[in-house]
């Protein structure tokens, strides 16, 4: 009899188990949940934006020009041996204005401690760089930022770096716009709750 009481604890326990994990799967948003949840990315993308044109008036020009652009907001942390960032913003089509939903992770690896917040503005020169980012993705390796490195831009991209063919982007922190990127091993990706 004891073995049976033991079986009947044991599945309970697994029972109990799977519906709470069950109950922690997160139901489609609703439209108005939707646009709850945008709305706070859609501020963050503005203030990014005001940010970089006190820091670099051009700039504007630059955005307003361009196919699209997307801005993110991205939190990392490092402790001991590992990092991370975590990020969500939004992507805009200058010529339709239609807004995609992203996210954004990265992994950084090597020897640090701290936290750091970082606001990311990306610029596609072309349709075609701005469709492949909202409707692929992308990933930003080791190569891409190798190549980042030696292309800052000036004029008008001052502080921005190519970071592929037809992409641009700043690095914008707290204290304001900073050369160079130090994103790498990065994916950028379609929000599917937002979308």
């Amino acid at each position: 009899m004891r073995r049976e009481t033991v079986r009947a604890v044991i599945l309970s326990v697994m029972i109990l188990g799977f519906l709470g994990l069950a109950s922690c799967a997160t139901a489609p948003k609703t439209e108005v949940q939707k646009e709850e949840a945008q709305a706070p990315l859609r501020d963050m993308a503005a203030q990014t934006l005001a940010q970089l044109y006190r820091a670099n008036p051009a700039a504007q020009r630059v955005v307003t020009n361009a196919a699209g652009y997307a801005v993110f907001t991205d939190f990392g942390f490092k402790l001991m041996f590992m990092g991370g960032v975590r990020g969500k913003g939004m992507a805009k089509n200058n010529d339709t204005k239609k807004e995609t939903f992203m996210e954004m992770a990265e992994l950084q690896p090597g020897l640090g401690l701290g936290a750091r917040r970082f606001r990311a503005v990306m610029i596609f020169d072309t349709p075609e760089a701005y469709n492949k980012f909202v409707t692929s993705g992308w990933e930003f390796g080791a190569d891409a930022m190798a190549a980042a490195k030696t292309k800052t831009e000036g004029g008008a991209l001052a502080g921005a770096v190519t970071v592929s063919e037809g992409v641009h982007m700043y690095q914008i922190t707290e204290e304001g716009l900073i050369a160079g990127v130090s994103i790498t091993g990065a994916k950028y990706y379609k929000d599917k709750d937002l979308n």
